[in-house]
């Protein structure tokens, strides 16, 4: 059960204040002089309780829940650049838990339910927006399999309904049902799917954060981490050197690099994904849709942009760029779909680095350096996992034990054999 106290009863030194409608309006008879930054431009005390690299999502997700859950305030927030330049301002945006593996159907699920009530929570408008998200097939075999998933996702009390062709076509109007490559025989929908205001989340859990009391410090990269006697001491940074008890990784795509600087080689590759968005349209797709024959997924911004999704590169890189071959295929696999996508010109084009485990599945975990705490290897799934990617973590921090949604996500499963493939792909981090 959520026990999360919203916002406004945490503020606390630096707060911006609670937003509301009637504080909206007397800003605006008072010329808009009483706002204040959202958040406290810190600068690093010598030492913290808990240290957390990386001013992403996830590390400011777990900032703002060790305080409204745990009651640990005392927390710094360290990363390279300003926020909201990594993964969590560089994505699509999709929230979903239509996922296969039971454990992994209730981790997601329970971001999905946070996600829910993320606005209220943190007081600020992330723009969530539940407009169902489907899941298109094209062969009976691949029916088979979304129906055994989506079966396994109502054996945990989630939501999946399925479309055949006629409820597809009035969902998806410029939809070819009967292209000559793959034919769509119907789709999943998860109405509780949907987007989120990306970099609005960066900035919501920030000033949730800082109002919790935790200390946000931008352009303050890592650069060494501090150990005595197989315990972590503190990191080393471009600010000076900083004490924690406890320090947590929160990178993304940058996960084995500091890892690294512990000693440690954690079971990841490095791989970009890209994305794209095209010019303005008026509304034409009010759903989020994913392509069922090859890694292609649309949603359409508030903004009327089309955002397209793609699959990584298939090589290591820490490149955030992107590259001619998988434009063709993004925009092959588009046209195939919807045909009149190809009016359309790409005015954007972009890369994240994702931290692609063995296994298809995230780590949230201990490692063998005490004090030292790892959340990373999300793949694909970082964005929708957030919120409940923050909360486990706050939990093992807090606890020193696994939440039990997070439980299978320790590091110790890839030497013990307990992998959570997903996908059912091999130890191929490029497949994932």
């Amino acid at each position: 059960m959520l026990t999360t106290r919203p916002i406004g009863s945490i503020a606390g030194r630096g707060s911006s204040g609670r937003y509301s409608i009637l504080r909206l309006f007397r800003e605006g008879l008072n010329g808009q002089r009483g706002w204040s930054h959202a958040w406290r431009k810190a600068t690093p005390r010598p030492r913290y309780k808990v240290v957390i690299v990386g001013g992403g999502g996830h590390g400011l997700a777990t900032a703002f829940y060790l305080a409204a859950e745990y009651g640990i305030g005392d927390v710094a927030v360290l990363e390279r650049g300003p926020l909201g330049l990594g993964n969590v301002g560089r994505n699509t945006t999709l929230i979903r838990s239509n996922y296969f593996r039971p454990e992994n159907v209730r981790f997601y699920d329970h971001s999905l339910r946070l996600w829910e009530q993320l606005e209220r929570t943190l007081n600020f408008n992330a723009m969530v927006s539940q407009r169902g998200t489907l899941n298109l097939f094209h062969t009976e075999a691949q029916r088979d399999l979304f129906t055994r998933r989506a079966n396994g996702m109502r054996l945990q009390s989630v939501d999946a309904e399925a479309l055949d062709r006629g409820a597809v076509r009035s969902l998806l109007p410029l939809i070819d049902l009967d292209n000559g490559r793959y034919p769509v025989l119907g789709g999943f929908l998860q109405p509780r799917g949907g987007t989120v205001r990306h970099d609005a989340v960066a900035w919501g859990y920030a000033r949730a954060a800082s109002a919790a009391g935790a200390d946000i410090v931008e352009h303050c990269e890592v650069t060494g981490i501090r150990q005595v006697a197989g315990r972590v001491t503190g990191v080393e940074t471009t600010q000076g050197v900083i004490g924690a008890d406890i320090v947590c990784l929160a990178v993304a795509g940058h996960s084995s690099r500091l890892a690294a600087m512990a000693g440690l080689r954690l079971p990841i590759e490095t791989h970009v994904l890209q994305a794209f968005v095209t010019e303005s349209v008026k509304p034409l797709l009010d759903v989020v849709v994913t392509y069922g024959a090859g890694h292609f997924y649309i949603s359409q911004s508030d903004k009327g942009g089309l955002v397209f999704g793609g699959a990584i590169d298939g090589y290591n890189s820490y490149g955030q760029r992107g590259t001619l071959t998988m434009a063709e295929e993004v925009a092959a696999a588009g046209v195939t779909m919807m045909p009149g996508l190809a009016r359309l010109r790409i005015v954007r084009q972009w890369g994240g680095v994702m931290d692609m485990t063995m296994d298809g599945s995230p780590i949230v975990s201990r490692t063998p350096v005490a004090g030292l705490i790892i959340n990373g290897g999300w793949c694909y799934g970082g964005f929708k996992a957030i919120p409940a990617g923050g909360m486990t973590t706050a939990h093992l921090i807090a606890h020193g034990t696994p939440h039990p949604l997070a439980a299978h996500l320790d590091l110790d499963r890839f030497a013990d054999g307990r992998t959570c493939d997903e996908r059912g792909l091999g130890p191929f981090p490029y497949a994932h």
